[in-house]
């Protein structure tokens, strides 16, 4: 695919339907004088019906945007808690078409907040392009979708198949990422710009790097669409920051799974710790 081919693929990619909402969505925090909250649950962690109360919750306690994450048997981005969960899941029955069913049901039962599902090339992509996929993606209610082990290189036939069922593709960017290279994940990524906080694999830690900051800074001064932190955000004291640095949103996901407890199942302590968490947006 030639370089304006890709960016004919770009533009529309981050002007459907699915990218309209999510834009919105940061636009009205944005409005409300707040960095967005996007937690993320687990699609049938501990079960198909724990998921759906959990992914209720939090919405109810604050999110703005929901990350779903799709269970796969080889989560190389994930920690130890998301594989953890992710495992549980497949044990318990998960399987993509159920993890599409719990997004639909997500989606009709809270539909004024936009779901991002995040997975992996191999379960969405596979030896195709994508297409029923993505089509399925937004039949089931999605306005977006992290496929975390693609990259714009060969991501353009995704992306158009995407496009076309008005999904968005949201990329990620690194900590490592060089800055031309930064600057073109960012042209081509849809609804928003995700930015890993640092080196490493997914889980809550005690603290951020100090270079977050600086970091946030290149990545918002480059970028045409949001950007959204993630990867060991786990506390207020992090939002708090990561708000005062100008990120447009923050991504917690370990935090939350470990808040359902060992089983899993403890939704209000995931919700306490969401609404904390969104307490802690205002800039």
């Amino acid at each position: 695919m030639s370089p304006a081919t890709a960016a004919s693929t770009h533009a529309k990619t981050n002007q459907t339907a699915g990218a309209r909402r999510i834009a919105a969505a940061f636009s009205a925090a944005r409005a409300g004088g707040r960095t967005a909250l996007i937690p993320y649950v687990v699609a049938g962690y501990p079960t198909y019906d724990d998921s759906f109360a959990a992914a209720c919750a939090a919405i109810d306690a604050g999110a703005d945007l929901l990350e779903i994450g799709l269970p796969y048997s080889d989560p190389l981005a994930d920690g130890a808690t998301l594989q953890r969960a992710s495992h549980a899941a497949l044990r318990n029955g998960a399987t993509l078409d159920r993890s599409l069913a719990l997004v639909a049901r997500v989606a009709a039962a809270r539909p004024t907040v936009p779901i991002v599902t995040m997975g992996y090339a191999n379960q969405l992509i596979g030896g195709g392009d994508g297409r029923e996929r993505a089509r399925a993606l937004t039949a089931a209610g999605a306005a977006g979708v992290i496929v975390a082990d693609l990259t714009p290189d060969e991501g353009a036939p995704f992306e158009a198949v995407a496009a076309a069922a008005g999904l968005a593709v949201v990329y990620l960017v690194a900590p490592t990422t060089a800055p031309d290279r930064l600057r073109t994940v960012a042209a081509r990524s849809g609804g928003f710009l995700y930015c890993v906080s640092l080196v490493g694999v997914t889980g809550a830690r005690s603290s951020l790097p100090p270079s977050v900051r600086g970091l946030v800074a290149a990545v918002r001064a480059v970028s045409p669409v949001p950007v959204a932190v993630g990867f060991g955000v786990s506390r207020p004291a992090h939002v708090r920051a990561l708000a005062a640095s100008g990120a447009d949103g923050v991504i917690v996901a370990s935090a939350l799974v470990d808040a359902l407890g060992a089983n899993g199942t403890n939704v209000e302590a995931m919700a306490a710790l969401v609404a904390s968490l969104r307490a802690a947006t205002a800039r």
